[in-house]
């Protein structure tokens, strides 16, 4: 993750890693990321195993973009690795194909949303820095695939249940499903954005789910906003 900004400092720029097999693509989307005065490459990699080496390291990034075709452990069990030994950290995927199920079985690893390989620029840099501030763009393709998948597996109840949830912790997950960043969320409730954060942790420990993504879909599915 990105260091704690010191006094008198400027604002930290995001520490984003690249991990694409693909070397005119990779090396074209970190130098992309480093032209961002608000963003820093600190990693562009051409395997999980590479990213895996940086984890081992104890180094942490922000944001993760990530090929979902990779060589050797594949992009969406990289997704998994990464949310086990950094779960701060958000995973964008690149994919060819926005409909396909490896998107899907993405998501509910942990990724936080996707990009089609080519993307504009533009549409790259927003869906990192939208990612930073807990974004999670879903079509309603893939998000009816997360909803199918709650009931095919059982996850949804019998019998309604709150999971103890808190009243804000209720407040909060309206507006997750709502679409609102986390830093939209904490603004609108007068809290800070640490605060917000930490009760989407309790949210998703209580739901029993691991990513924006389940949780906005397991509510939907449940009832529970």
């Amino acid at each position: 993750m990105s260091p704690v900004e010191p006094p008198g400092a400027g604002p930290v720029p995001l520490s984003v890693w690249v991990i694409e097999d693909q070397r005119l693509l990779r090396e074209s989307l970190a130098a992309l990321i480093a032209e961002q005065p608000d963003l820093a490459c600190t990693l562009a990699a051409p395997s999980c195993e590479a990213m895996q080496a940086a984890l081992d390291r104890g180094e942490r990034p922000d944001v993760v973009l990530m090929d979902i075709g990779l060589p050797g452990a594949s992009g969406i069990e990289g997704v998994r690795r990464l949310r086990e030994a950094s779960p701060r950290s958000h995973c964008v995927i690149l994919t060819i194909r926005e409909e396909n199920d490896t998107v899907f079985a993405a998501i509910c690893s942990g990724a936080i949303g996707y990009l089609l390989k080519p993307s504009p620029p533009e549409r790259i840099l927003a869906a990192l820095r939208d990612a930073a501030r807990g974004a999670s763009p879903i079509n309603p393709v893939i998000a009816r695939k997360v909803l199918t998948a709650f009931a095919r597996d059982g996850r949804r109840q019998a019998a309604p249940t709150d999971y103890e949830l808190t009243p804000r912790e209720r407040e909060i997950l309206e507006l997750l499903v709502a679409g609102e960043t986390l830093r939209a969320s904490a603004e609108r409730l007068g809290v800070s954005f640490h605060t917000i954060d930490n009760h989407v942790r309790s949210i998703y420990c209580k739901l029993h789910v691991n990513s924006r993504a389940l949780a906005v879909a397991k509510a939907i599915q449940e009832g529970l906003v």
